[in-house]
Order: C-alpha cells, then structure tokens, then sequence
C-alpha cells in the first residue's frame, strides 16, 4: 500500500508544479533576480487572473499523460483486452491520481506559493 501511494505521488508531482506556473513563475523570476518584485507581481495578478484555467488545463493534460504513461510503460497494460482485465487496477490509480494532483496543487498553490510570494513582498 505504501509503494502505490510512493508512485502516485511520483505521477502527480510534476503537473502540479506545472499546473502552478501562474504564481510560480513570478516567485523564480524574483528569486533568480531576473525581475523587480513590481513586475513579478503585476505578472502574478496578470497570469492568475486571466489564464490560470489555461495553467491547470495544462496540468490535468500533463497528469493525464503521466498516467498513461506509467499505466503502459511501468504496469504493462497496453491492450484492451488487458484493460478490460485489470479495469478495477487502472480506475484506482485514476482516482488516486487525480485526488493527489488536486491536493497536491491547492497544498502547493495555495500554501507553500503563497507563503514564498508573501515573504518576497510580492501580493
């Protein structure tokens, strides 16, 4: 139990990192010192407000391609009629998958990005 937990949050960690883009990127900006924390800032309210469907769109896909990824290349089930087999396997990864990645980003977004932008005076 505690392998299969171990490898759905291998598949999930990096959509959520990418689904968090919109407020992440403003924080790499000013931490590299690539950006004056104004303009990263006004980036965050810019990439959040208008285009962070796009961000966890982005993430979803990428989730959903992790998936399937390690469903064929890890599990080994690559037809259908093995699909058909295990179908009780592949419905529980998706769920436990697709929960990780949902906690994972609102824990990462709204916690751990929130908080760096916080102590970087950015919002």
């Amino acid at each position: 139990m505690q392998n299969k937990i171990k490898e759905v949050l291998k598949i999930s960690s990096i959509p959520v990192v990418l689904a968090s883009l919109c407020c992440l990127s403003p924080v790499i900006l000013v931490l590299v010192g690539v950006s004056t924390v104004s303009f990263a800032s006004s980036l965050a309210d810019t990439l959040y407000g208008d285009y962070k469907w796009i961000f966890r769109g982005f993430g979803l896909l990428t989730l959903a391609g992790a998936l399937y990824f390690y469903l064929t290349r890890k599990k080994g089930i690559c037809t259908i009629d093995e699909a058909k087999r295990r179908r009780n396997e592949i419905l529980n990864y998706v769920a436990l998958t697709l929960i990780a990645g949902v906690l994972g980003y609102i824990f990462f977004l709204y916690v751990v990005v929130h908080y760096f932008g916080v102590w970087l005076n950015l919002w």
